[in-house]
């Protein structure tokens, strides 16, 4: 991933956080037939290994399990994004040489892929990844809640995913190039619209 100077983020607090905060990942791999995606939702074992460790699971359909993979394995968070509008920039007024621009955090992690299908390391998978997702709610879902049989057989429909992390990077474009009142126009333009991803974005804006 190309990432400036100015948008780098490397610290692996926040890295983790944006990883937990955004769930959804596309995973890819380089194969003998090109590149292949698959959005996945995985979780972060955060304690396993110096950048932490990725799981999640596949449908056994897929064939993204079953390709010759070339080298290591890539997943993608996006976070908060919005388009901003150059005229919100104050220095618009002044020159005008502005453009528009598309702000967003993305992080990405890469390391060897590993599939699997052992029943039991399937369940502590599908496990972990459900109390992740229902903390918190009125009425939490658990796999205790389904009949043995439909778990039995569900487990055999699905591969489980390992990937863990062996480079780890952040990319926060928030108007960071822009100057300080430039960067405070965005951010109010932002709030105007009201949207939530546009709200969030606005947060980020470095003041």
């Amino acid at each position: 991933m190309y990432i400036p100077t100015a948008f780098r983020e490397d610290s692996l607090g926040p890295l983790h956080e944006m990883i937990q905060a955004t769930g959804l990942a596309t995973l890819a791999s380089a194969t003998a037939h090109g590149v292949t995606t698959t959005p996945l939702p995985l979780f972060l074992a955060a304690e396993e290994g110096p950048y932490g460790t990725l799981y999640g699971h596949m449908a056994r359909a897929n064939p993204h399990w079953r390709e010759t993979l070339l080298g290591d394995g890539t997943a993608l968070f996006m976070g908060p994004s919005a388009y901003i509008s150059p005229s919100w920039y104050p220095s618009k007024q002044e020159h005008h040489r502005v453009a528009p621009t598309w702000n967003y955090v993305a992080v990405e992690a890469r390391g060897p892929l590993e599939f699997f299908d052992e029943p039991g390391r399937l369940r502590r998978l599908l496990s972990r990844l459900t109390a992740r997702h229902e903390a918190g709610r009125l009425q939490p879902w658990a796999m205790e809640d389904a009949p043995e049989d439909y778990l039995a057989e569900m487990l055999k429909g699905i591969i489980g995913v390992r990937l863990p992390i062996a480079r780890l990077e952040g990319k926060w474009k928030m108007s960071q190039n822009r100057t300080e009142a430039d960067r405070a126009g965005a951010a109010a333009g932002l709030k105007a619209e009201g949207s939530a991803a546009a709200s969030a974005v606005a947060a980020l804006i470095p003041e």
